[in-house]
């Protein structure tokens, strides 16, 4: 019998339980790191749904790396041992959502950080995708339409220049999450938008110069608003 989907920390219900199925297969068929999963096919019998459920399921635990799909191969367990798999998948299984002040808090804790190296290592053509969303803002937010999106683009393109992968995949996991809560909570209302097309302009300015310093004092200076606005909510 299908189960119905609800929501139950973080997770889909039915998403849960095939978690939960994935990790009782792997201990109880004693599967080491490197070892290969059963099919999709043969898992969506096993447990009940269908493989599209199997595959997001596969996929969310991909995503932590803790199982490796590949083409025309099937899906194998990460080199973890067994106490760590077990412990990542509870913590996972019990991972509520990630409420708007822990995004924002998380949101300036990379950028301070993204900065201070995009002002270091950016090329030339970094700094050119920079000034380009720059601009794609500026004008959207003058031409008085709202540009949450090209706000984001803008800082995705100085976690891009940062040249470090993992705060960059960090800053992209969170981005969409992040367009969803301000369009909700109305936070980049038309002033704020406004001012911030200065601050922008100033956070360029010293990626332009090479100023880790003060690019890291502009993006605090940026954020003191946001911060401020979202312990208000």
């Amino acid at each position: 019998m299908k189960t119905n989907v609800k929501v139950v920390n973080g997770l889909e219900s039915k998403e849960k339980m095939i978690i939960s199925e994935i990790k009782t297969l792997i201990n109880t068929k004693n599967l080491e790191p490197g070892e290969k999963l059963p099919s999709e096919r043969l898992l969506a019998e096993r447990i009940d749904v269908t493989r599209g459920s199997i595959r997001n399921a596969i996929q969310k635990l991909e995503s932590y790396g803790l199982l490796k799909s590949m083409p025309q191969s099937g899906t194998f367990i990460s080199n973890l041992g067994r106490t760590a798999l077990n412990g990542m998948i509870d913590q996972i299984l019990n991972l509520p959502d990630p409420d708007f002040k822990s995004l924002v808090e998380t949101r300036i804790f990379l950028e301070i950080k993204s900065v201070r190296f995009a002002a270091i290592r950016h090329t030339a053509e970094d700094l050119e995708r920079i000034e380009q969303a720059l601009e794609d803002y500026r004008t959207k937010t003058l031409s008085g339409k709202e540009s949450v999106e090209e706000d984001l683009l803008f800082h995705l393109a100085i976690a891009q220049a940062s040249h470090n992968p993992s705060l960059n995949q960090l800053m992209l996991s969170i981005t969409p999450q992040i367009i969803t809560d301000f369009e909700k909570y109305h936070v980049c209302k038309s002033d704020m938008a406004l001012s911030a097309i200065k601050e922008h302009e100033a956070i360029v300015e010293a990626i332009r110069t090479k100023d880790p310093d003060q690019a890291e004092l502009m993006i605090k200076d940026h954020f003191s608003v946001l911060y401020q606005y979202c312990y208000k909510t």
